[in-house]
């Protein structure tokens, strides 16, 4: 209640502003195998590196900030750029995109980039930007990877605790990650689902800082044991 009570207020405050104050971006890296594997219909080609789910903007009580609209959520003083309208500017990065920020559920990736600019870009620090944007999540998608970071490999048998990941992020990169988790539905295991790195807003983001919240998803506490399933055969 705390939570939707601030929100509330943030967005009050936006409208009389017409401008987003959020405090920082995540950074949201998805691994397709545990996205695809709870029942739901995937793309038939499931990369075997994390993708990326989303670059987003968030309030200090890690809210995201609501999509954009002019009549009840002007977060910017520039007119954004419609999503119908992202495409062209996106093809010189066009190839990195499909590579790194996949729709995982079809073919359509372009579809995927639409809806992650309407609900993230159009109130990020880029809403007449769209190809900074995305190259802002493919910059820091490449330079944080999770399979070089967590100090721990896919496989079927391992069980992970979530303390150990978190703890070996932060030593390996200074600040400490959200681990989002879902449950595999055939044995009712947690499974890594998504890490997600905070940054400090800025233009572009760079500097990592703590996550507020170090669990999302069916991640209750850290003591939580987690699989690290391994992508399908090739």
């Amino acid at each position: 209640m705390q939570n939707h009570l601030l929100a509330a207020a943030v967005l009050a405050t936006l409208l009389v502003s017409g401008a987003s104050d959020f405090a920082f971006y995540k950074l949201s890296l998805i691994w397709p195998t545990s996205a695809c594997n709870i029942g739901i219909e995937c793309r038939s080609d499931i990369p075997s590196i994390f993708t990326i789910h989303g670059l987003w903007p968030q309030f200090a009580n890690d809210i995201a900030v609501p999509p954009y609209n002019k009549d009840t959520n002007k977060c910017t003083n520039v007119t954004p750029t419609s999503p119908d309208d992202i495409l062209v500017q996106l093809q010189p990065i066009e190839d990195k995109l499909k590579l790194n920020w996949p729709n995982l559920r079809n073919q359509d990736d372009s579809q995927f980039w639409k809806v992650e600019w309407k609900n993230h870009g159009m109130c990020s620090d880029y809403p007449d930007q769209p190809r900074d944007f995305f190259n802002a999540g493919l910059t820091l998608a490449t330079r944080y990877n999770p399979l070089q970071v967590m100090g721990i490999k896919p496989g079927d048998e391992s069980l992970y605790e979530v303390k150990t990941i978190l703890e070996a992020v932060k030593k390996n990169v200074g600040a400490y990650p959200q681990i989002a988790c879902n449950i595999l539905p055939e044995v009712k295991t947690l499974q890594l689902w998504e890490i997600r790195f905070c940054f400090d807003r800025a233009t572009p983001p760079s500097v990592l800082r703590d996550c507020p919240n170090k669990l999302a998803g069916t991640c209750t506490q850290e003591t939580d044991e987690i699989r690290f399933p391994p992508p399908p055969p090739v």
